[in-house]
């Protein structure tokens, strides 16, 4: 049985690797991430294979619809990130106090959503290396340190590597 942190850690890889020649994964694993967040709340008391049934269609139906709808997609999606993103570094680093990781969502969750609009190429670089990075981090299960370097340096080749396929592919 493949656990959901390997699961985590292929997709992380994808999106640390792919992420902006498959921005369709990015928004698919992106709205996947989040279903996987609210379904439990919203199918309360159902089974647990409708939850996971649920929020692959809801990923998948993103990914569809990213091919085509890019822009509009891709701007909702920079939200869905950043706000994954913010929510989840505020929990990992207990500062859950109240609303302050959906406040931190909400607001990193703009910024990224405008930041994506104009500036889409390094935009998607740098979300999908960064929250590629978070999932595979997470799912190491590494003290605050090494998640912190461990983090730091998937971010960093993420980045390095999606820019130089931009760079070839723009050269030629």
């Amino acid at each position: 049985m493949v656990s959901l942190d390997t699961i985590n850690i292929l997709a992380g890889v994808c999106l640390i690797m792919f992420g902006r020649q498959l921005y369709w994964l990015f928004v698919g694993l992106v709205v996947l991430l989040y279903a996987l967040l609210i379904a439990p709340q919203l199918l309360h008391g159902r089974p647990g294979w409708l939850i996971i049934a649920a929020s692959l269609g809801a990923g998948a139906l993103a990914g569809i619809l990213a091919v085509f709808f890019k822009r509009l997609i891709m701007a909702f999606a920079g939200f869905l990130a950043g706000g994954f993103f913010a929510f989840t570094l505020a929990s990992y680093f207990h500062l859950a106090s109240g609303n302050a990781p959906w406040i931190a969502g909400a607001i990193f969750g703009v910024l990224c959503a405008v930041l994506l609009a104009v500036f889409f190429d390094w935009s998607i670089i740098i979300l999908s290396s960064l929250v590629g990075s978070l999932l595979i981090t997470q799912s190491l299960h590494e003290d605050v340190t090494a998640s912190i370097i461990i983090f730091t340096a998937l971010s960093i080749a993420g980045v390095v590597a999606q820019a130089g396929v931009m760079q070839n592919g723009a050269s030629k």
